[in-house]
């Protein structure tokens, strides 16, 4: 992509000494702070990018150079496995995720002592039909070598390396790959175990489609030795259905229901069995979609972090009554005529457009997923998640509709974390509709379409994402669409995708903002990935403004159709503007306002659960409210002349900043 159209007007002159200073100063770790930068910014004088590239470089050096291999077949405590002997790796996974630092390439095999263990209980998961179980890993080592000495979590339990071919400059063959789908520091289980060799470990499992070993390694992350590998353990049913996700379809009174499973429709028929509470059920068929290794772009979703990602099933439940209770659950129909059940779960349907009740809303972005049982914590990067999660579970009766607005789940590559996100949200997204939009961790990559070119995404380019989750849009790879929940109408933009004056998108938005009828849906919200609009952001600051060409492109038409608010992720943290125009706030107001706003409010709310964002030392006239931590947004509308717009904690759930706004009924 041409690097010039992303030339801001009137870019700040940072000479690198001041840049070091401010990253020092405004950031608790520099290399950090240019780990965080380095996907963003890519129009910087080329000293700042060897400055980013130095720090990355260091931090992955282990990652930089071609990797042979050997196979070899032993045998431990009679069971088989395949171990991978890999040397060094070529693999460029340019984000900071967990898994990137474990060097499986530099793995040596060193099964030799008989006396150790790793023991697993239980060995059946999931027995009353639940989706997630902890575990105790016994772990007990004669020559235990240090505090890095840790368990991997594998599967296949037998984690046979798989062939991955090279799709991109940054891959070299041959290849063979494999990663853990969690691993846990042993030292967590004994502080003592340095010296006794003994430990317990509590881990959490989720249903993904197949078995479980637990692999001890010592040496830690960068040279591991593999010591033993324990028992087998599984699910149940590991095929069952498991993890719902709710969506708006593309008309009002519809609501699609997508969950995943390991049967294919070879093997069952998908539906789901619905209906009002009290009242006959019925049942939709579902359609059923899912990917190979091939349908992703490079490195690690091709290789290190490919994993079977099971099969996704898509029901569309129709001509729902308006603000309706209702119950279904997941079935799937086998050849013998058995039927596999999930639980049963609740849901409310949507109002008709315009139509007068309380209607609540949470957005955010940016949230990941985190591990309840601490595992891959050395790497802080989605520590905010669960806090984000909680509250909402705990709030759940009083919301009826949830947008997050890009990078879901920040797998970057490595498919199991897909399914650990999606059990995490399952308790809000299979009560409530969960609308996402695009994010640079789930869609970009070099000549794939994105709009940046970049590597954000680990090799899934979008492919994942768009076949997880559904969205009411005219074609899944352009994920901008319109939601009309009663009195709302949400323009949802796709920000990796162009959205330039003349573009097939932007069309998408002028029609969007200019077909609503305003006497029936008062409340216009545009919401967008990356910042779009206005953000005080430490790396936008550097670059000079947010999105280059965005507010050139799009300012003209939030002002024309007179957007009450634009709400981005993108920046780790939240910031509300003034009412803004051209950079010039348009309304003195700033907590209760009344009648046209002659602007639009811009909200950065990016905090959902990933590393946070740094602000820039500077002040500015638009920017009314900043805070550095995790949360997310409300929005409650009362009626057709009063909207509620809240910013919550999500360490405590508590209001931090809000604002009205009345209009005559």
């Amino acid at each position: 992509m041409n690097r010039s159209k992303f030339t801001c007007k009137n870019r700040e002159k940072i000479r690198l000494k001041e840049f070091l200073q401010k990253s020092y100063m405004y950031s608790t770790s520099f290399d950090f702070m240019a780990l965080q930068l380095w996907p963003y910014d890519r129009s910087q004088p080329f000293i700042i990018h060897m400055v980013y590239f130095t720090n990355f470089s260091l931090t992955f050096a282990h990652l930089c150079s071609h990797f042979i291999y050997a196979l070899q077949q032993v045998n431990v405590g009679g069971f088989s496995l395949l171990v991978v002997l890999w040397s060094l790796i070529s693999l460029q996974s340019v984000v900071s995720h967990p898994f990137a630092r474990i060097a499986i390439d530099k793995t040596v095999l060193a099964v030799s002592d008989a006396a150790a263990f790793v023991e697993v209980s239980p060995s059946v998961l999931g027995s009353r039909g639940q989706s997630s179980e902890w575990v105790n890993v016994n772990i007990s080592n004669p020559h235990p070598t240090d505090v890095n000495d840790w368990i991997g979590v594998f599967s296949p339990s037998n984690f046979s390396a798989s062939t991955c071919a090279a799709e991109n400059p940054r891959v070299v063959s041959p290849l063979l790959c494999t990663a853990p789908i969690k691993y846990k520091y042993v030292r967590y289980g004994n502080p003592n175990y340095k010296y006794t060799g003994k430990a317990i470990l509590k881990l959490q499992l989720i249903n993904q489609r197949s078995d479980f070993s637990f692999a001890l390694f010592t040496g830690g992350l960068s040279k591991p030795k593999l010591i033993t590998v324990s028992n087998t353990i599984a699910f149940a049913n590991p095929k069952s259905p498991n993890y719902p996700r709710l969506a708006q379809g593309k008309l009002w009174n519809v609501t699609t229901v997508t969950w995943t499973s390991g049967y294919s429709i070879r093997e069952s028929e998908p539906f789901v069995e619905w209906g009002k509470q009290g009242e006959k059920q019925r049942r939709s068929t579902a359609k059923t979609l899912t990917f190979n290794r091939n349908s992703m772009c490079g490195a690690p979703a091709k290789t290190v972090g490919w994993r079977d990602p099971g099969y996704f099933h898509t029901s569309f439940l129709t001509g729902l009554w308006p603000n309706s209770l209702y119950t279904y659950k997941l079935g799937h129909k086998l050849s013998n005529n058995t039927v596999i059940w999930s639980q049963v779960y609740e849901f409310k349907s949507s109002p008709y457009p315009g139509q007068s009740s309380l209607q609540r809303v949470i957005i955010f972005g940016d949230m990941g997923k985190d591990e309840a049982d601490g595992s891959n914590e050395y790497n802080q990067f989605q520590r905010g998640s669960l806090n984000t999660t909680r509250q909402l579970v705990e709030d759940l009766k009083n919301i009826e509709l949830v947008f997050h607005i890009g990078d879901l789940s920040y797998a970057n590559g490595y498919l199991s974390q897909w399914d650990q996100f999606t059990s995490q949200i399952e308790p809000i997204a299979s009560y409530a509709p969960y609308m996402i939009a695009s994010g640079n961790h789930e869609r970009d990559w070099p000549n794939s379409g994105s709009f940046y070119e970049n590597y954000d995404s680990g090799g899934e380019c979008g492919v994942v994402a768009e076949t997880m989750f559904y969205v009411p849009s005219q074609n899944k790879t352009k994920l901008w669409y319109y939601v009309d929940y009663g009195m709302f109408r949400f323009c949802i933009a796709d920000s990796e995708n162009d959205w330039r004056e003349g573009s097939e998108q932007y069309k998408f938005i002028e029609d969007c903002l200019s077909s609503v009828n305003r006497q029936k849906q008062p409340w216009l919200v545009f919401l967008a990935h990356r910042v779009l609009g206005y953000s005080s952001s430490l790396f936008y600051y550097i670059q000079g403004c947010a999105e280059p060409m965005a507010r050139e492109s799009l300012e003209n038409l939030w002002r024309k159709y007179n957007v009450d608010i634009a709400i981005f992720g993108h920046a780790h943290n939240y910031e509300r503007t003034c009412p803004i125009y051209q950079s010039k706030c348009m309304n003195n107001e700033s907590k209760e306002y009344s009648g046209s706003l002659n602007g639009t409010i811009h909200v950065v709310a990016g905090g959902g659960g990933a590393s946070l964002s740094e602000f820039a030392p500077i002040n500015t006239t638009w920017s009314v409210f900043r805070d550095y931590d995790y949360g997310f947004l409300k929005l409650t509308a009362f009626n057709h002349s009063k909207l509620l717009f809240e910013y919550k904690k999500s360490r405590d759930g508590k209001v931090y900043d809000s604002f009205t706004i009345s209009r005559g009924s």
